[in-house]
This record gives C-alpha cells, structure tokens and sequence, in this order.
C-alpha cells in the first residue's frame, strides 16, 4: 500500500480511509462508504466538537462505557492503523531516516519538555502536571496527518513520522512519565510500558501482520474500515470528555490553559526548529503539526487505568478537543500560504 495517498490520518479513521482508497483500483470516491468516510474525515474537528459539546452537557449519555471498553477501541485503532501499513512502509522510514529523526526528537523531546516547564511555572496541582506531562509523551495523536494535508505538507512523511513514534511509544511514554512525572507523583513505568505496548504496539504490530500475510482478505474488509473506525474515533473522544465532566465544570479555568499552551508550544517549537536546521517549509509545517498533536485518547487511557486521581485524567480529555480545534486552525492558515516552488526544492 502506498503512503503518498493524501488523506491518511494516524491511529485513527483516516489511516482506514487511505488504506481502501490506495488498495483499489477504483478512485477514493467509487463508492459511498468511502465518500462519507472521506467527507467525514475532512470534518472531524466539527464531529470532535459536536461530540465533545454533548459529553460535557449530557455526560450521562456516554457514561456507559467502562475503562476496559474504552482501551479495547484504543487498540481497535491501532490495529486499523497497522493494517493500513506494511513492511514496505518500515523499509522507508530507514532510506530517509533524517526527517523521521528529527520529528522524532521533536515528538519526544519538546512536548515532554514543555509540559514539565508549564507544570514547574505554574505550580499546577501534582496530579494534573502527572496528566500534562503524560499527554506529552505520548505519540503521535489523531488527525495529524489530514491536518498535514491540509497545511500543504508531506502527507507520506507525516505518517511515517506517526507510525514511529507509535511503535516506540511502549519504551518512551513511560520512560518520560517517569523520570518527569514522577517528581510530583509516584509513576508506575513499568505498569506504563504494559499498557503502551498492549494498547499501541502490540495491535499495531499485529495489524502489519496481518496485511503482509493476508493481504486479499485485509483488501476486502478495508472498504468497511473506515467509516466504523471513524465512529468510533468520534466516540473515543467524547467518552473523556463525559468522564471528567464533574470535575471540568469547577476546573475549566485551570485545565485548558495550560493545554492550550502545551500544544501551542508544539505546533510553534515543532515549525521553527526544523527551520532552524535547514529544513524546508513543507517538512516543517509536517514536524510542528506532528510535534503539537499527541494522541489524547492513549494519554487518558492510561491515567484511567494508573492512577487513580481523576485529575490525572484531565489534561487528555481537554487536549482530546482543544488539539484538534488548534491543528484544524493552523493548517487552514497554512492551506492559504502556498509554498514557494524553490523553497520546497530545497535539500535538507
């Protein structure tokens, strides 16, 4: 399967949605499902707003599902993610292993940094700095890379860039939880890494599996895929939401600024240093976005099941709406900032 198809989106619907488009002969809109799917896609930060808006008003209504149902769609996702992926993908991302290096960096090194610093300037309550800094070090989040598509930048990198730091999540979430969280709260890495590699690595590994040893079975299920991975995508990020409802209706003030800050610093630190480097606009417009969108949903999975402080939760259930909302307005800025042809030309 192809990774230059335009509208993947890491760990989520999206990934779904180009993998039956790329494994078609038939163009992205030969068929309905496929039509909404894409359609659906384009509008997720509308549906994660909708969503987001009922859980927070009517929390009631999505108060029925439980933590172990909630993680078994997190791997859903993954498992939709790897079965869009194949080896070929893998053999790519060490020919030009530079850019995923550096988003790399990026991803685990300026969100966990900066979630730290806000924590430490803010003198935020234990708990939630534990949250902040466990959404940072989580991996690339959903909508990252049709939030690159629409910023005009390099699709195929973004999602290589995902599928990285998805495969080292299981090693690097904990590993940054720990040694930074862990001064405001004790954190279980181990407990961390299990989860990680049970709810990211383990589905996504067995989804490139399944499509390198059965691919003309995978090929037929993908027309299906992504309009259910989309619902559920939209379910998973309400859910959070309805959980923490209580609790942000008396914290709102506290919580959301320093998301807002957190993912701002992102998108920002992720743009300027590629630029810094010597990198072309479309590869940075790719690392800020990748850099500033972390995957909410895995972050509030893994506070449900680690800590048992509510607070904890937070900070993933506000990023969950707050991330999209700031991606989906950054890459429309972009989208009416055409790159300059030489500029895109350059080496990096």
């Amino acid at each position: 399967m192809s990774l230059t198809n335009r509208h993947n989106i890491a760990a989520s619907s999206a990934h779904a949605v180009t993998a039956a488009a790329a494994s078609s002969p038939d163009p992205p809109s030969a068929t309905a499902i496929q039509r909404i799917a894409e359609i659906g896609t384009m509008m997720f930060p509308i549906w994660a707003l909708i969503s987001g808006a009922i859980a927070f008003f009517h929390p009631n209504s999505l108060n029925w599902m439980t933590t172990t149902q909630f993680e078994q769609g997190v791997g859903l996702l993954m498992l939709a993610m790897g079965l869009s992926l194949s080896m070929d993908d893998f053999r790519k991302c060490a020919a030009n292993p530079t850019p995923i290096l550096l988003g790399f960096v990026c991803q685990y090194s300026v969100l966990p940094l900066t979630a730290f610093t806000i924590a430490k300037i803010g003198n935020l309550p234990a708990a939630f700095a534990t949250g902040l800094i466990l959404l940072g070090s989580c991996p690339g989040g959903q909508a990252s890379n049709v939030a690159t598509f629409v910023a005009r930048g390099d699709v195929a990198l973004s999602v290589l860039m995902t599928t990285a730091s998805t495969v080292a999540a299981a090693v690097m979430t904990p590993l940054l939880c720990s040694l930074l969280a862990g001064q405001f709260i004790p954190v279980d890495a181990w407990g961390l890494a299990e989860s990680t590699a049970r709810l990211v690595l383990l589905p996504t590994l067995i989804g490139v599996a399944l499509n390198e040893l059965f691919p003309k079975a995978v090929a037929k299920i993908r027309p299906v895929m992504p309009l259910l991975a989309l619902l559920l995508t939209v379910v998973l990020c309400a859910v959070p939401v309805a959980q923490v409802a209580d609790v942000l209706r008396t914290s709102a003030s506290m919580a959301i600024g320093p998301v807002l800050v957190l993912h701002g610093c992102g998108y920002f630190l992720g743009y300027f240093l590629p630029r810094l480097f010597g990198f072309n606009e479309k590869t940075s417009r790719t690392v800020s976005i990748e850099t500033g969108m972390q995957s909410a949903a895995l972050a509030f999975s893994l506070s449900m099941k680690h800590f048992s402080d509510v607070m904890v939760s937070l900070p993933g259930a506000v990023s969950i709406v707050v991330m999209v909302w700031m991606g989906a307005l950054l890459a429309a800025v972009w989208r009416c900032i055409p790159i300059k042809e030489n500029d895109d030309e350059k080496e990096n």
